[in-house]
Formats: C-alpha cells, structure tokens, sequence
C-alpha cells in the first residue's frame, strides 16, 4: 500500500534552491532515511510532506485515512501544558484513561479518583497500552508529570515529544534527528524499538549506526537530484563511491575534451564569421562541465599549532557536588600527548559541569586542574554558539584570525577553511542570518579551530551536522596534532577517533576504560547478563575465631533450597529479559500483549520472592 507520493517538489528562498523536480513515494512497512547536507532543505522538504509549508511546485499525495505524526527538531508544544498533557494529548478513549490512570498514580491521596481511573482502564482495555507507555517513559526517563513544558531545558523538551509521537503509534511516522539530545543508552533503546517495530518510518538523522540498523532505503538528495538506494546505510556507501567514480572519470573525459575544444576556439581568426555557432555553444557547455569540482576533492591539512610541552593538563583529586548529589568524587588524571578521550554517561551526570571545571568556567569543591603553560584550549560548547546574523560568513572568521600557520610556512586561509568544511564561494559571502541551523553549527565550530588550539574540547559537536560535515570533521581530528577531549551521542563519530573513555558512572565515580565505546558497551552487555547470576562465596583460607554465639548450622533441606534458587533465579531473569522485549517490539496484538504483560508480572513477583529468601539462606550458608 503507498502511503506518500511527491511528484516534482521544488522549493527556493529566494536566490537559494532548495531542490527541484524532486519525485519519490513511501510504501507502508518501508524505514527511509534521507541523507542531504545542511542547508539542502531535508527539514522543509518534511515540513511539506505533513502540510506544514507549501512547495514552490510540485504536489503531495499523503494517504488520508492513515495517521501521520512529524517529530521536528524543535518541538512545537504547549509551554503552558504539563508533561502528562503533553505526552497524551491524544483524545483517544484509551489515551483519556491512561491520561487519567497516570494523574491518579502522581496523586494516590485521592482515593476516588484512582477508582475512577481504575474503571476506565477497565472499560477501555488500556492495561495493556499502559504497560508499553512506561517502558517508552522510563527508556527516556520522564517521570515528573506535573512540571510544565515551559520550565523544560531544550533536551527535555525533544524527549517528551518523542515518548509522545511514540505513544500515539501512527501508522506513519515521520521524524527529524530524533537521536539529538538523547544519551547514548537511549539511542540505542530507540535504535531497537524503531527496527522491531511494525511501522512506516520517514527521518533525517546523521547517526550512521542508527541508518545501519534502522533503515532500508536511503533517499539522498545531492546538487538538487534525488538518489534512492533500497538497501541500508553500507549499501548506499557502496553505491554512492560507485557513482562518484564513475563521475570522476567522466569528469576527466570532459576535461580532455575541453582542452582541445579550447585550443580550436584560440586558432580561429576573432574577426572571422565562419565560426561554427553550434560548436561555440557546445564549448560553453563543454566549460560548465569541466569546471565542476567533486565534493571528495580533499585538502590536507597538517597544521603548525604551538608546541605543547612536558606538562599538558593534570587533574588532581578533583570534587564537585551540587547539595548532596555527587558529580565528581577524587578524580585524577594526567593527559598526554595527542590523547584521544571520549567522555560518556547518562544525561544529568555532571559531563559538561566537568569540562566548565578543566576550561575555568567552573570551579571545583576540591582538587585542583593545573594546566601546562603552552596549552591554548579550543571549547566547543553545547550553548557557546553566538553568531553576529549581519556578517557575512566569511567575516566571522576573519574577525578572529585571517588564516591558521601551517607546517612549511604555508598558510591555510579562512576562506580555504570554509571551503574545506563545505562552504561554497557564494555560501561564504552570504549573510549569517541566511544560514540552516547545521550550517551556523558548522561555522561556530570554524570559529574554535581558526584559532588554532592545541587542546580541543568539543560537547556534542555532531549535533545538526550532516553526515559529509562529519566526515570532514572527522579526517581533520585524525590529523590533528594535539589533545581531544570529546562528548558525544554519536557512536560511530565516538568509535573512530577515541582511544579511551572517561565513564561518568553516577555518585561522583568517573571510570578510565581503556578501548573504544563499541569494546564498552559489549562488556556492559555482558556484565547485564550475569548480574542476576548469584555466585557462592569463596572458601575463607583461614579459619574463623570462635565467637561465643554458637552459628545455627543450616538443614539439609536450606541446603537443598539454596541450591535451586541458585538454579532458578538465572532463569526467571532470562526469561523477564524476553518478556520485557516482546512488550518492546510492537508485533503483538492486544491480546497478546496483554497475556505477555501479565506473565511479566508473576515472573517479576517471583523473582523478587526468590531474590529475597536466596539473601536469608546465603546469610545461613556462611
């Protein structure tokens, strides 16, 4: 069944072509990403499809007796609603009840009202939509849902739009960079939920995992054509390099070709009118042709920074608490030379309060960071992005350096660095105010690296970058001869040029892991699934001093229970963790999932009842 159909869409503001004569459809049960670079129109080509602009030309089918929800980049919802009101804004039967059943448990004072909501429940059959409402909650940790939309930071506020386009299952369902301001560990939840989930998925998103093992086509719009690959993000790499070289080599026809043309348009006489008017016109073409330059065509950059010295940064048994949660406790750690560290946590674990620390802009409880006399810190901030709109874009670097120094005498230019990073000549003498949100992005991260640092801190500096932006970036920190420190939610970006990580932990324990964040999430994964695997104490080598209480030795019959709960106990786990899946993949009916959910929850009682009386008999067994 086609769900969408667009048939020549073309869209400008003014001089600016966004695209032109673009034609694609979707078909129900098909995951789509479309990969563009910033500034290319990927987020108002989504404003079109669900109505909320207008093309230029062009038409939209979208099917009408279908449900359709967009999750944009900045959410548009009611700052003077609560986070219940939002989530379940849906009028729904079942969304009222469970609306009403999530109001009754934040206020369980009011006797009636739980009754209330209890019979709704009831009536409605919503038990089973509850029970997938809270993992969708919990997974993206909303839990207060009395506060109002207007006191939520900007991350807040993009996950509560997402629990709620999730919740309202549409049957299409389109989104635009859902993974930006999401921990790593919800990313990869929503990585999973999006690939078991039975539905038709549309979204722009530069997380190359998440493409990976979401999608099965690939839309990509490039110099105003659309390119669809049916495949997933590995098949589109090798299908695009395929196109690329292929575009090379007839560039270089093209250009072989111009450079005869040329030499028989010098030979003729200026004031001769025989000249062929069709081989005139053809040359033009000819000129257009092979002047065109490929976006691969990558410079080299191999910078002369300050020299750093013996001493690059040390931290020393640093502290920072805010009332009585912990963020930092007796941290320590020397950097060295050309270190590559990635920084990792939960949201809400204090990493940015610890690079404000490491650059001066905070202060610590205790402990000192005690910085070499040669290092200059770039800092990329999440919130440090303060544009001037009436520049011009070249302005704004010119403003802070002219060029950067390179090995050799050489020098690299401001307008040489734009052009690395994708401006074009025309993007660089446009107007500040005219640029996309990833293309500002992109040149508030050009204003860090013209100055020319040799300690580079970047928080989160893949956000509404695109994926050719990213492996730009990404090719000039492999080259880069001093220190990064990086926070990031993009894994592959995390997995490239990290060589260990800081683990924020919470209570104030930061972890040194040595290896990449793909090796890290592989032992946590690990260390998941033998958590609940009870393991007997070892056998003490030198014997206990005899006390005057007299140890009450256990029964052959304790005995024999210890041992099957020992048994048991790893079972019941496996098999909550295969319940809690199937809750998550969204392939069961009503029915179903309402038989899964309540053989959740004997499975839970149980194992709660074993865990217990497994404690009381370990204690017994010595």
């Amino acid at each position: 069944m086609n769900y969408l159909l667009t048939e020549n869409l073309s869209k400008s503001y003014g001089i600016k072509v966004l695209f032109e004569n673009i034609s694609f459809s979707i078909d129900k049960g098909q995951k789509i990403a479309l990969v563009a670079k910033n500034g290319t129109g990927k987020s108002s080509l989504l404003q079109i499809l669900v109505g909320k602009d207008t093309p230029d030309r062009g038409t939209v089918y979208l099917r009408k007796e279908i449900t359709t929800s967009l999750l944009e980049q900045e959410p548009d919802l009611n700052e003077n609603a609560t986070v219940l009101e939002a989530v379940f804004h849906a009028e729904t039967p079942v969304m009222k009840a469970t609306r009403m059943y999530e109001y009754a448990i934040e206020h369980p004072e009011n006797e009636a009202l739980m009754q209330e909501a209890y019979e709704a429940m009831e009536q409605t059959g919503a038990w089973d939509f509850e029970a997938k409402v809270k993992t969708i909650l919990s997974q993206l940790q909303i839990h207060q849902f009395d506060q109002k939309i207007k006191t939520l930071s900007g991350g807040q506020k993009k996950r509560v739009a997402l629990a709620k386009v999730l919740i309202e299952e549409p049957d299409f369902l389109i989104m635009d960079e859902p993974t930006n301001h999401l921990d790593l560990e919800m990313i990869e939840w929503l990585e999973d939920y999006l690939d078991r989930a039975n539905m038709t998925l549309l979204m722009v998103t530069h997380d190359r995992y998440f493409l990976e093992n979401v999608c099965n086509v690939i839309l990509e719009l490039d110099k105003g054509i659309l390119y669809r690959h049916k495949g997933n993000y590995t098949y589109y790499l090798e299908k695009k390099a395929a196109r690329e070289e292929n575009e090379k080599s007839n560039l270089q026809k093209t250009r072989n070709l111009f450079g005869k043309e040329l030499e028989w348009i010098r030979k003729q006489p200026r004031a001769r009118g025989t000249k062929a008017k069709s081989r005139v016109e053809a040359f033009s073409v000819l000129k257009e042709k092979a002047s065109k330059k490929l976006d691969d065509d990558k410079m080299t950059i191999t910078i002369d920074m300050q020299r750093v010295g013996g001493k690059i940064m040390e931290l020393h048994n640093l502290k920072k608490s805010f009332g009585d949660k912990k963020i930092i406790y007796d941290f320590s750690y020397k950097f060295k030379d050309k270190e590559r560290v990635g920084i990792v946590g939960r949201n809400g674990m204090g990493k940015t309060t610890f690079l404000h620390i490491l650059t001066g802009l905070a202060q610590p409880d205790g402990g000192k960071v005690v910085k070499g006399d040669t290092i200059k810190i770039g800092y990329y901030t999440q919130d440090g992005m303060k544009l001037k709109d009436d520049k011009r874009v070249v302005e704004v670097l010119k403003d802070i350096a002219e060029f950067i120094p390179l090995k050799g005498g050489k020098t690299l230019s401001a307008s040489q660095l734009l052009e690395t990073f994708l401006f074009d000549g025309e993007t660089q003498h446009t107007f500040v105010s005219k640029l996309s949100g990833g293309e500002k992005r992109r040149l508030y991260l050009l204003t860090i690296l013209i100055s020319n640092p040799n300690f580079l801190i970047l928080d989160e500096p893949t956000n509404d970058l695109d994926i050719l932006t990213l492996q730009v970036l990404e090719d000039f920190l492999d080259d880069f001869p001093g220190c990064v420190l990086i926070v990031s939610h993009d894994r592959y970006f995390m997995d490239r040029l990290t060589q260990h990580l800081f683990v924020f932990e919470g209570e104030g324990i930061i972890k040194d892991f040595n290896g990449t964040y793909s090796e890290y999430r592989a032992i946590e994964d690990l260390k998941k699934e033998e958590k609940y695997t009870p393991k007997k104490k070892e056998e003490k080598l030198v014997a206990p001093v005899a006390t005057t209480i007299e140890k009450k030795k256990p029964s052959y019959k304790e005995q024999r229970e210890f041992e099957l709960l020992e048994k048991e106990m790893p079972e019941l786990e496996k098999e909550k963790i295969r319940l809690t899946d199937l809750l998550s993949s969204g392939a069961l009916d009503t029915n179903e999932f309402q038989k899964v959910a309540n053989d959740l929850g004997k499975v839970v009682e149980q194992l709660e009842t074993k865990e217990l009386r497994w404690l009381e008999l370990s204690e017994l067994m010595g």
